[in-house]
């Protein structure tokens, strides 16, 4: 039995994928954005160990996570689940930052560096980041008219190459990154096309640890079968340059 953490897991694909592991024999812990979200969290999933609440929209409030999750021990994975989406309008967090930049990219660095090391990460990308670019010059959308939809792919490819960088940095770790899939969760809209009982089920499968296949590092995954991502998600200098922005940006360096 491992015990798992997986961000943004209140509902959509992060519900899913600790409902199956639960299922598995696994413990899960999961989050939630506020008390609400929490409990509703908390009648879907029952058997969850835990629930940590906070909003990943702000850096101290993501520190805060951080520190729930270490507070209830070691875990032997994370998956980086959280994220908003992609028809989302120009919003500025209290830190003055994008807010789908300090969800889907920021928050998962600062989980990730502050955390206690797991054996297993596994970061949610999507096939939107395959013809993104990075953009690390204006990665805050400082000097470009915003665009939802791009923003969103932007963070996935950040996503992957945080991934990457993991892999590359704590080679005693399984760091792999994945694509669930356009489906019809509540970020994907009603008329996503893919199937719904395939999106959750390659994270559930790199996290638990229970097949050999999965023991990999540094790939990237859909439908439990590897695929090559965005070539720029492999660039350790891209890598590293994002990784130093987002220590710059948070004040959380990444050991």
């Amino acid at each position: 039995m491992s015990r798992i953490f997986i961000s943004g897991s209140s509902m959509g694909l992060g519900l899913m994928a600790a409902q199956l592991l639960s299922e598995q024999g696994h413990a899960v812990v999961l989050h939630a954005r506020d008390a609400t979200r929490a409990n509703d969290a908390r009648r879907a999933l029952p058997s969850a160990e835990a629930i940590v609440t906070g909003d990943l929209d702000t850096i101290a409030a993501t520190k805060d996570v951080a520190a729930q999750v270490n507070a209830l021990g070691r875990f032997d994975a994370v998956i980086h689940n959280a994220a908003v989406g992609y028809r989302e309008a120009r919003r500025i967090t209290a830190d003055g930052l994008p807010h789908v930049f300090a969800i889907n990219t920021l928050s998962a660095y600062i989980l990730t560096a502050l955390i206690e090391r797991p054996q297993r990460l596994v970061y949610l990308s999507s096939g939107m980041h395959h013809h993104a670019d990075a953009n690390l010059d204006d990665i805050l959308w400082r000097g470009r008219r915003w665009n939802g939809s791009e923003a969103y792919a932007e963070s996935k490819l950040h996503d992957a190459m945080l991934a990457f960088a993991i892999a590359r940095r704590w080679p005693g770790a399984f760091s792999n990154a994945l694509e669930p899939g356009w489906v019809p969760t509540k970020m994907g809209g009603p008329g996503a096309p893919d199937d719904m009982d395939q999106a959750h089920r390659t994270q559930v499968w790199l996290a638990a640890g229970d097949d050999p296949a999965a023991d990999v590092t540094g790939g990237y995954f859909y439908h439990e079968k590897r695929m090559a991502p965005n070539p720029q998600a492999l660039e350790p200098a891209l890598q590293d340059r994002l990784l130093a922005i987002c220590a710059e940006l948070s004040g959380v360096p990444l050991l």
